[in-house]
């Protein structure tokens, strides 16, 4: 059984970690101050995509990847199906999704556009919200027959946003047992978290799979230009993923469109900055043709952002992201889905409190 030790870390050992990682430097300027460089990944280039290393796994995705919500707005299952074929024609490998986007719509459509010889050219990823063992092992299976497929490439733990949640996933019959079965059957080749709340959250996951003898292949997480200012997932989580050549996901971007809102940046400046960090891939919200085309051209024309750009788009950042307004993913439950339905992660749905 992978759970060998108890998973209730100690409170010095969090906090010698969490002081551990804000001592770590991060990419030129992405820190508000005299910040040293890591290293992105070597990127490849062909045709007019590029690609990267993810982590330590011997995989090579697209540096930017189609996010999964986002397929599943179209009023018509055609135009999400065309959208995602466009995008892998185009030379973007790495898809995302999860088991509850839509209510299971946005993995059905993309098993559709997957379909026709698609599937091989792809990086699959999904993600189930299940905390026990039978959650979890319904939700893998749901997954695979929606996606048709019979592996997935990297199944992620959605919504890790609880302290909690890392204690639930390891116990014993949670969720964790689940993934790893599913691993072992063959129908799971890799094996990741996402979390859009704290990086408190974020390193706790990474602290007790150690204390359970795991290590995730990749992690998900926001980077973006506001991130960098507040609750940042930058400064505290990235260079403990790449210190340990753990597969780097970036997120949000442009936080659902709520960070253009604020007119301090373009979209192309978002994906740019989230690029130039050492991220494997750059997951965006793809939900149109004209979008798709919009973030080709910008990967077609990328260069990495210089100290100065950096410092110059943090600078014209810095007011608008200090309360985290434009970030509402980290300060209220808008985008908390396990909040609004407990029944995903295997819990009695006992409505809402008295």
């Amino acid at each position: 059984m992978h759970r060998e030790r108890e998973v209730n870390m100690n409170r010095r050992t969090f906090l010698e970690l969490v002081a551990a990682t804000t001592a770590v430097p991060l990419v030129a300027s992405a820190l508000p101050a005299g910040a040293e460089k890591l290293e992105r990944p070597k990127e490849t280039v062909r045709g007019e995509m590029r690609y990267r290393p993810l982590g330590s796994t011997g995989e090579e995705v697209s540096v930017i990847g189609v996010g999964g919500h986002h397929i599943g707005r179209q009023k018509e299952e055609k135009e999400s199906i065309e959208i995602i074929r466009a995008a892998i024609d185009a030379g973007i490998t790495f898809m995302d999704n999860c088991w509850d986007y839509h209510d299971g719509g946005s993995e059905v459509r993309m098993g559709k556009a997957l379909k026709d010889g698609y599937r091989k050219k792809v990086f699959l990823m999904t993600k189930i919200d299940g905390r026990t063992r039978k959650a979890a092992e319904e939700q893998i299976d749901q997954s695979l027959r929606r996606l048709q497929t019979d592996v997935i490439d990297l199944l992620q733990h959605h919504e890790v946003i609880r302290l909690e949640d890392p204690d639930r996933i390891f116990a014993e019959a949670g969720a964790q047992e689940a993934v790893l079965a599913a691993k072992k059957a063959g129908k799971v080749r890799f094996i990741g978290f996402t979390g859009h709340k704290d990086p408190l959250v974020h390193l706790r996951m990474l602290e007790v799979a150690k204390q359970n003898g795991f290590r995730f292949d990749a992690v998900q997480m926001p980077l973006n230009v506001m991130d960098a200012h507040f609750r940042s997932f930058g400064r505290h989580v990235l260079p403990v993923l790449v210190k340990e050549g753990i597969g780097v996901l970036g997120m949000k971007p442009m936080g659902d469109s709520l960070i253009l809102t604020s007119k301090t940046v373009t979209p192309v400046e978002c994906l740019y900055y989230a690029m130039s960090l050492p991220t494997s891939t750059v997951i965006t919200g793809i939900d149109s043709m004209a979008i798709l085309k919009q973030d080709l051209e910008a990967v077609k024309a990328f260069q990495p952002l210089t100290k100065k750009q950096m410092a110059d788009l943090l600078a014209r950042t810095a007011q608008a992201a200090s309360l985290g307004k434009f970030e509402k993913f980290k300060t209220t439950n808008a985008f908390d889905g396990t909040a609004k339905n407990p029944s995903w992660l295997g819990e009695p749905d006992k409505g809402p409190a008295a």
